[in-house]
């Protein structure tokens, strides 16, 4: 979802470009400017979900491009517009001196800010309908400010109108290699940004704060760059270029080895000084401001390339993440043959290069050996698709041999291959689980909606006569529990699966007049970092109210390394106007049982009580809605 929406704004970043290349007639982009407001006032910003199983790459691009596309096009043009103004005089010549380049560093500088305070300062204080409004009225102050400078720029902002500036080798027209060489340096920038995003996302958590890392980095290598030369060394960031790729790629191919804090470090380092070396590289190249709308239209056609790259082409075509080190070695490959250009091969002469261009070297062959080794080793399967990548492994334990389904260090549930004991339910839902025990409570037939199917092992609790309804969003995660696993053909119980998002099927089936038929919801989405936020809102539970039965029971399994989501569960408790009730189990190595955290939410939680095993919640209830919901709170510190 994260890579998407990047290229979304990538794609917009190259339109906005564009524009500002050719436009011509200040007055154009004042009219622009206030139909933009008009716009965002007629129709405010609201994205809606978009519940279709499979990828939906093109819903979000179409759905971004219908809410925040028109002003976001505006606002991206507006760098290379002020720029272009700032240097040109009234009589449409340049002015020598007034290099613009600073003015592109002030503007990362403001995304850098924005980026790392939203999380902090504005997403855990304020509602998106409140942000919303003031995103509104700040837009609106934009405007007026944007469409004055415009009132008051040169008439004329085409490149071939300028004059006054000599044609020498450092104002002359960029060639044609020139330009490509600028394209692959930003594709390649793009490319790192994203790789290491997913190669995080799989291989350490997949959780929004640490999405914020990588993108603070690659914008603070634009801010370090083009703020000044004084910020990049080449032959340091060569060196640490191709020392820190050799080590990113050795690091990723044994990724379950490496302790999460170092890995995590290895990864931020490789991005930060390839990409350092991709912005000052494209810095040193830069033409004069004669062509400054041109250079900028390029990088930003290099940044959408990358994105396309990443989030659309690769999980189509890769089945692990080869891109990271495609990335990574394509800067070690600019790196050296930016160095060529300028020196020729007598570099490798002189010590002070021979070492920075020896690393770079190194880099580059231990990426391209790092691509021809296919990924998932030891894994009996994999599968790539939008939501990541799956493996099924093969293990032993005290127990015997086992198949186990991973999302990089995340289980989604095992089974043991032993003829008497593939029917053992393992991993969250061990006969001590909460959910086993409240389960167990019901009386049969059950009619049983689990949101979320991993390897289907709730399925070998199923009672002859019972129904057990999945849901799950990710197709290969059904194809996977038909194929590898044999909880669901083997259940007693009627197994039914429903592909898509959970909680927009839910709703559907209520608008079909399925209401009020299941005697328990079990909600088991919340194992990794990046929880489905919407599937604890209040609007969900009234969802989930309405489709239990009068004396049904909701179980959320909590059970999370990073979050605490207790308080958001007794929130929807207080909601609904019921108790609620939770339970830890420990891990047991005898029935292959893990440790698991489940909360009861019932009106009347008598008969599922008892025993003692349940305790009630006592943390303070924090409730969560569509309009606002924040993981800050929940952090586990």
């Amino acid at each position: 979802m994260w890579s998407t929406c990047l290229l979304f704004f990538q794609a917009v970043l190259l339109a906005g470009y564009t524009y500002a290349h050719w436009l011509q007639w200040k007055w154009l982009h004042i009219v622009l400017l206030a139909g933009s407001f008009v716009f965002l006032m007629a129709a405010p910003v609201k994205l809606h979900a978009a519940g279709t199983a499979g990828d939906p790459s093109l819903q979000i691009l179409l759905l971004l491009t219908v809410t925040v596309g028109p002003p976001y096009f505006l606002l991206s043009s507006t760098a290379p517009l002020v720029q272009r103004w700032a240097t040109i005089s009234e009589t449409s010549t340049i002015q020598p001196g007034k290099a613009p380049w600073r003015l592109y560093a002030l503007s990362n500088l403001g995304s850098f800010l924005a980026l790392l305070s939203y999380p902090f300062v504005v997403e855990p204080y304020v509602s998106l309908a409140r942000q919303t409004q003031i995103w509104t009225c700040l837009y609106g102050a934009f405007v007026l400010v944007c469409g004055w400078t415009a009132l008051n720029a040169p008439a004329e902002t085409s490149a071939k109108e300028l004059k006054g500036e000599p044609q020498t080798a450092a104002g002359k027209r960029p060639s044609a290699l020139r330009i490509l060489f600028w394209l692959a340096l930003a594709g390649c920038g793009s490319t790192i940004l994203l790789a290491t995003t997913n190669e995080i996302s799989q291989e350490i958590a997949v959780n929004p704060f640490l999405w914020v890392a990588p993108l603070s980095l690659y914008l603070l290598t634009f801010v370090l760059t083009f703020e000044s030369d004084r910020w990049y060394k080449p032959a340091g960031y060569a060196g640490l270029a191709g020392l820190f790729a050799t080590i990113a790629c050795t690091a990723s191919s044994a990724a379950n080895a490496i302790p999460v804090l170092p890995q995590l470090a290895i990864y931020l380092a490789a991005l930060f000084f390839a990409c350092m070396l991709c912005q000052g590289e494209l810095v040193r190249s830069r033409p004069s401001p004669r062509y400054l709308t041109q250079f900028y239209l390029t990088v930003a056609a290099g940044g959408a390339l990358g994105g396309v790259f990443v989030a659309l082409i690769a999980p189509r075509v890769f089945t692990e993440f080869s891109e990271y080190p495609i990335g990574l070695g394509g800067a070690c490959l600019l790196g050296l043959a930016s160095w060529i250009r300028r020196e020729g091969f007598k570099a490798w002469k002189g010590f002070d290069a021979r070492v920075p261009l020896s690393a770079l070297t190194l880099g580059l062959f231990t990426a391209c050996a790092d691509i021809s080794v296919t990924g998932g080793q030891g894994s009996l399967a994999s599968f790539r698709n939008f939501y990541g990548i799956l493996r099924v492994t093969q293990s032993t334990d005290q127990n015997g041999l086992r198949h186990t389904l991973t999302h990089g260090r995340i289980d989604h549930g095992f089974q043991y291959q032993q003829p008497d004991r593939r029917d053992w339910p393992t991993s969250y839902y061990g006969p001590h689980s909460g959910v086993v025990i409240a389960l167990g409570a019901l009386a049969s037939p059950r009619r049983i909606a689990v949101v979320g199917l991993g390897t289907g092992t709730l399925a070998a609790w199923g009672r002859p006569g019972d129904t057990i309804h999945f849901y799950e969003i990710n197709p290969d995660v059904i194809s996977i529990a038909n194929t590898w696993f044999s909880f669901l053909k083997d259940s007693k119980a009627q197994i039914e699966v429903t592909p898509g998002d959970a909680r927009i099927q839910l709703a559907n089936e209520l608008d079909r007049g399925a209401a009020g038929d299941f005697d328990a919801i079990v909600v088991d989405a919340f194992s990794s970092d990046a929880i489905p936020m919407h599937l604890l809102t209040t609007e969900c539970a009234d969802i989930y109210q309405r489709h239990l039965k009068p004396g049904g029971i909701l179980l959320l399994h909590i059970t999370n390394r990073t979050l605490d989501l207790a308080p958001v569960a007794r929130g929807m408790a207080e909601h609904l106007g019921w108790p609620a009730f939770q339970m830890v189990s420990q891990a047991n190595r005898e029935t292959g049982e893990n440790a698991s955290t489940w909360v009861l939410i019932a009106a009347d939680p008598s008969a599922f009580i008892a025993g003692g095993e349940w305790m009630p919640l006592t943390r303070p209830p924090l409730t969560w809605t569509d309009d606002f919901a924040s993981l800050w709170h929940v952090l586990r510190m």
